[in-house]
Formats: structure tokens, C-alpha cells, sequence
């Protein structure tokens, strides 16, 4: 009898435990099926799981939730079926921002801007991210995903410059531990900065434990520092396939360009005349109409202002303006004066930003304070004399 009435006693407890305990399983349950690799069987847990948290709305839970789902859109992107939760987790986002759970909103919005953009969504993408509530954030490694995926769009966007300031940014926010994370910050921010026209440092490529995954973009950013168009070709034949499972092979197309623009810069300091037809076989133009595409590129570079010459169309040939003596113009002069006119604006904007107490202007000292304070003058002055008499 002990036995039949102890067994549905242990049944209730079990019933009606607390949610909390609930979910803690169902974690541990998911994380062990997705490191044996039975990842049929730890979606269904996963859609069980997602499905038990809808009925609650405890703040205890919003940790456990959080990293619940994590691991639910993890799941499905191992068995390529994103694209089914993205009205899932948009439905969690709402809940969470109508529950006030911030920390399972920024994971939520983070999981959705990755199903955007693992599908190219980038447009979609932005228009979530903008419209989407903003809050202090919460959690560092939120917070990087978060900056990662707004370099990723804004790249794609062409606003290189806010992009990189996010995509640095992340990487130096990314926990150490963190490798592949910071690898593939470094990776999006070295093509932006070459899309800017900069070269990264060389110690950016010999960062601890990141030399070997990022030897293609060092060798990719000495074709472009060179400005050799067929060693660039070459070196984007060589890494294609790392390119392409970088999902950068777009940003390399673009990158060409500025290849044929340092290129052309460098003819430009060496030549001061030069024909179209040896531009076009300098920069290795492999195209029927190499002389007209030469053209083409010159006059744009010369509009952009990234070289300073003139094309003679009757007889073919690009004239180099010499560069004289800057330090003869009036260039020096303006810089120094700007940047003197920088300094004294900043200084009067912290003046005028200092903060006084009120009416202090108006306040005089009364002749009982002024009593007091010759008294502890005189009394500060007295023993400094009885300790210099003590130390003769």
C-alpha cells in the first residue's frame, strides 16, 4: 500500500512543477540531441519547447528562454529550414516586446536579422532593424551580433563608413573566447576598408590564432595595394571557394574596381604622358574595346578627383599634371587654420558647457564665516611652525 499511494504523490510533484525547471530541461534535452547530431529529433524538441513557452509569461523564465531560442533557430539552420520559424520568431518578438522581456527581444531580433540575411533579405533586414524598438542593451554578446549583422547590411548598402565603425567595433567588443566570431568581424571589415581605399595594417593579419584564416585577404589586399588587376584575378581564383563560403564573393566583384584605380594612380605618378592603348595594357584591360574602357575609367578617375590630369582625345593620350612644391601654396596655411579653429571651438563649447551652482555669483561671505576661517588659518599656520621647531 505504501508503494500505490507514494507513486502518485511523486506523479503531482512532477505535474505541477515549477515552469523554470520545466524549461531548464527542455534545454538540456535540446543541447544534447544537437551534440549527438540527431537533429530531427531536437527540432521536434525544440518546436515543444517553443510551443510551452507561448503559455507563459514569468520574467524568471526570460534567461532560460532567451538561450531556448537560440538554439531553436540553431536547429533549424542546421537542417536548412529557417525560413519556417521566420513567422515564429516574429510572433516571440512581439510577445517579448509586449511582456517587456528586452533580453529575449535582442536575441529574438538578432535570430531574425540572421534568417534576413541568410537569405540575401538585406532590404527586409534594415526595415526590421530600424523599426524595431531600441533599448539599452543588455547582454555584450547580443549587443556584438547585433553590431556584426548592422556592418553586414550597411556594406551591402554601400555606407562603408558606418559599416566599418560597427564591424571594428564588434570585434573589439567579441569576448576573446569568441574566435570565429572575431575572425569573421575581421574578415567584413578588412574588404570594407579597401572599399574606403584604405590598406589594414599588416598586424591585423597576425593576430593570434587568425593567420591562417585570414591569409587569403592579406594576399587579396596586396593585389589591391599593388594595383596589379591579373594577380588580383589570380588570387580571387585561387581562394573562390573561401570567398564564397564567406558569402563575400559580392564584395570582391567590387573591389576590382579600386584595384584598376590604384593601378591607374600609380601610372599617373610615373607617366607624366602616357597613350590610352599602354593604360589599357598596364592595367592588363582583357576586353575587344580595352582602348574605349581605358578612356572610360580615366575620365571618371580624373571626375572623382583621384588623379589630377588631363585626356587628349585627338591623339590619344592622357597628359599628367606635374605636382609641384605643396608646401609653396596656401595649403599648409588653411590646414593649420582649421585645425586652430577646431581647437578654439572645442574650447569654448567645454566653457560653455561647465555648470555653476545657482546664485553663486551673489553669495558674500558673512563675518562669522570669515571670523572662522582666519581662525583655522591661523591655527594650520601655528602648527606648521610647532612641527618645523620639532624637526630642529
Amino acid at each position: 500500500m505504501d508503494v500505490d499511494t507514494a507513486a502518485p504523490a511523486a506523479q503531482v510533484s512532477i505535474k505541477h512543477g515549477l515552469p523554470e525547471i520545466e524549461i531548464y530541461c527542455y534545454l538540456l534535452v535540446l543541447i544534447f540531441l544537437i551534440d549527438h547530431k540527431k537533429y530531427d529529433e531536437a527540432k521536434a524538441c525544440a518546436n515543444s519547447s517553443i510551443a510551452r513557452l507561448k503559455n507563459l509569461n514569468r520574467r524568471t523564465v526570460d534567461v532560460l528562454a532567451s538561450r531556448l531560442y537560440s538554439y531553436y533557430s540553431y536547429v533549424h539552420e542546421l537542417t536548412n529550414s529557417l525560413a519556417e520559424i521566420r513567422g515564429t520568431l516574429l510572433g516571440l518578438h512581439r510577445m517579448a516586446t509586449l511582456h517587456h522581456d528586452e533580453l529575449g527581444q535582442e536575441t529574438l531580433l538578432n535570430l531574425l536579422l540572421r534568417n534576413y540575411l541568410h537569405y540575401n533579405l538585406y532590404d527586409q533586414a534594415e526595415k526590421l532593424r530600424s523599426k524595431a524598438p531600441r533599448f539599452e542593451a543588455h547582454s555584450n554578446q547580443q549587443f556584438c551580433r547585433y553590431l556584426f549583422y548592422l556592418g553586414k547590411i550597411r556594406t551591402i548598402q554601400l555606407e562603408y563608413t558606418d559599416a566599418k565603425e560597427s564591424l571594428l567595433q564588434a570585434a573589439r567588443k567579441a569576448p576573446t573566447a569568441a574566435r570565429g566570431f572575431r575572425i569573421q568581424c575581421n574578415k567584413w571589415a578588412i574588404l570594407v576598408r579597401l572599399l574606403l581605399g584604405e590598406i589594414p595594417e599588416r598586424t591585423v593579419f597576425m593576430q593570434k590564432g587568425m593567420k591562417a584564416a585570414l591569409t587569403p585577404y592579406f594576399e587579396l589586399t596586396n593585389a589591391v595595394r599593388v594595383g596589379d588587376l591579373e594577380v588580383f584575378r589570380a588570387v580571387a581564383e585561387k581562394f573562390g571557394s573561401t570567398f564564397s563560403a564567406d558569402r563575400t564573393s559580392n564584395l570582391i566583384v567590387r573591389l576590382r574596381h579600386n584595384v584598376i584605380r590604384t593601378g591607374l594612380r600609380n601610372i599617373s605618378i610615373s607617366y607624366s604622358r602616357i597613350s590610352l592603348a599602354d593604360i589599357a595594357k598596364k592595367l592588363r584591360l582583357d576586353t575587344k574595346t580595352a582602348v574605349a574602357d581605358a578612356e572610360s575609367i580615366v575620365a571618371k578617375a580624373i571626375r572623382d578627383g583621384a588623379i589630377d590630369a588631363t585626356i587628349d582625345h585627338a591623339n590619344g593620350w592622357v597628359v599628367s599634371k606635374e605636382t609641384g612644391d605643396v608646401y609653396s601654396t596656401n595649403e599648409p596655411q588653411a590646414a593649420f587654420n582649421s585645425r586652430i579653429a577646431f581647437c578654439l571651438n572645442m574650447h569654448n563649447e567645454a566653457v560653455k558647457a561647465l555648470r555653476f551652482p545657482p546664485n553663486s555669483h551673489k553669495e558674500k561671505e558673512s563675518a562669522e564665516k570669515r571670523r572662522e576661517r582666519l581662525q583655522q588659518e591661523e591655527e594650520l599656520a601655528k602648527h606648521m611652525a610647532e612641527e618645523e621647531d620639532d624637526d630642529f
